[in-house]
């Protein structure tokens, strides 16, 4: 029975319109060679093989089907955010790849749910093209965990997310742009350690930088990875409030009074870790996740959660369907 619903999926479409014009001689652009295979090109260096199931409906609801996957989220892949161009190339970007998307999960729009991007280093764009795509059809937006520099709780950052939380569109947090130092250049480093002290710093962003203590308490905001490192290393952020309360006193309240008020994804892959997880963020706030249709994603979608014995059937029921069906408002 297709019972789970999925979280953290990624899409690319089958092409798109040259953007040289708007994002100069390295953008971004789609190597066809086959009918199910391509490369994802920046300029002329290779960036990543992929295959149909990236674009293609037909392909995404078999494997759904085969995994028992009622719904997926539909996110962006980061690498087209476009943080790093101006804001009106970036918005020009967002509103092609976010177009496309919606071509994309058109065939089931009852199971490809579409999330959108928006030109987060520009409040005032992010907020015209998040407004423009969910009025078009995407139920949701995917953001990177940092701008350049800023971090989310920069004050253009804090804008945009209370945008959303006004609006009731959901957020799903995904690192990106991580570290190139050249130590990471070995055994897939920057995506096996950057990527979830990326996700970690984010939660922390939040927390430490007061973003949970001005924003909306109706935001409703996920972080991939099963929230990177941050469950591990909750009890640390909790002791330095405590005891070096003079440079991390930044929050209103320690960090664990804020639990309850983000989720995580379930892409841990190991019981032991999702039972650190649901102890640390509670059952309510943690929801299938698989990274599909990447190789370092989880096949079967959900397996350890389904798998884990730790877990009541109440638990489990909120984390494959009832938590996602709350956040995603079905």
């Amino acid at each position: 029975m297709a019972d789970v619903i999925d979280v953290h999926t990624h899409y690319v479409p089958r092409g798109w319109p040259d953007l040289s014009a708007v994002g100069g001689p390295d953008a971004p652009w789609l190597r066809i060679e086959s009918e199910s295979e391509a490369v994802i090109m920046t300029g002329s260096s290779e960036f990543r093989r992929i295959q149909a199931d990236c674009w293609d409906a037909e392909t995404r609801l078999r494997d759904m089907d085969a995994d028992g996957v009622r719904a997926q989220v539909v996110s962006p892949t980061p690498a087209f955010f476009s943080y790093g161009r101006s804001g009106a190339e970036a918005a020009k970007i967002a509103r092609i790849f976010n177009d496309l998307a919606l071509e994309i999960t058109a065939p089931a729009p009852d199971r490809l749910i579409p999330f959108c991007q928006v030109p987060l280093q520009d409040p005032d764009a992010a907020c015209r093209e998040l407004e423009r795509a969910v009025s078009a059809g995407h139920r949701g937006v995917e953001i990177g965990n940092h701008v350049g520099d800023q971090d989310l709780d920069s004050e253009g950052v804090v804008t945009f997310l209370q945008h959303c939380a006004s609006l009731d569109v959901p957020v799903f947090v995904h690192p990106w742009d991580m570290d190139t130092s050249p130590r990471l250049d070995r055994w897939m480093a920057r995506w096996l350690t950057a990527m979830p002290a990326e996700t970690h710093l984010s939660i922390l962003a939040m927390v430490l930088g007061g973003v949970f203590d001005r924003i909306d308490e109706r935001l409703k905001i996920c972080f991939a990875h099963g929230g990177g490192s941050f469950a591990f290393w909750a009890g640390r952020m909790e002791n330095a409030w405590h005891g070096r309360h003079d440079i991390i006193g930044t929050s209103q309240y320690p960090p664990s009074h804020y639990l309850g008020r983000f989720s995580v994804d379930s892409v841990v892959f190991d019981e032991r870790a999702l039972r650190l997880l649901v102890d640390t963020v509670g059952e309510d706030h943690v929801m299938v996740g698989s990274d599909y249709p990447y190789p370092l994603g989880e096949r079967p979608v959900g397996a350890v959660v389904r798998k884990s014995g730790f877990l009541t059937e109440e638990a489990r029921h909120k984390i494959t369907r009832g938590n996602a069906e709350r956040y995603l408002g079905l």
